[in-house]
């Protein structure tokens, strides 16, 4: 196992104008009116954060390294935890794994709180680790305040 070190993840993704697509957030589905996020994947904002994070802490790229970009590329209509579940694969390929990560989702819905609890263990059963979630607004500010989408930051500390 090598040095522990921590990365950094950031992923936003704007919610579907036609509400054609489902909710995919923290590995959840969010069946609570709230359209769902677009995206090569499933939109999930929250896994793909943490996956820069992991791969950042392992100096092993981004997500586009692992799974490609575009409609046609490796990653493209995969859900969220099979996405973190082949990251974590990758790190134990590179004799790394994740220690514990955490998650801040910013965004005007779904209000996190009522399901944080079930979040955090979908995003850990991924991972095999512990993953908390916080969750804020910015106030109206910006697009995550114009309620245009989500964005998604997160540490992983990776040894």
């Amino acid at each position: 196992m090598g040095h522990p070190s921590v990365g950094l993840g950031f992923d936003a993704h704007r919610f579907d104008p036609t509400g054609g697509r489902p909710l995919w957030l923290a590995c959840l589905s969010w069946d609570e009116g709230t359209p769902g996020l677009l995206g090569d994947s499933d939109g999930d904002a929250a896994a793909h954060a943490l996956i820069d994070a992991m791969l950042s802490a392992a100096d092993l790229g981004d997500i586009g390294t692992l799974f490609g970009l575009g409609s046609q590329a490796p990653g493209a209509g995969m859900h969220g935890a099979a996405m973190l579940e082949k990251t974590v694969d990758c790190l134990h390929g590179h004799g790394r794994r994740l220690l514990n990560a955490s998650l801040v989702i910013v965004g005007q819905r779904p209000r996190i709180a009522s399901r944080r609890h079930l979040a955090q263990q979908a995003m850990s059963q991924a991972v095999g680790a512990p993953v908390r979630l916080t969750a804020t607004t910015t106030d109206g500010m910006g697009f995550t305040g114009h309620n245009e989408g989500i964005a998604v930051m997160a540490a992983a500390l990776v040894g």
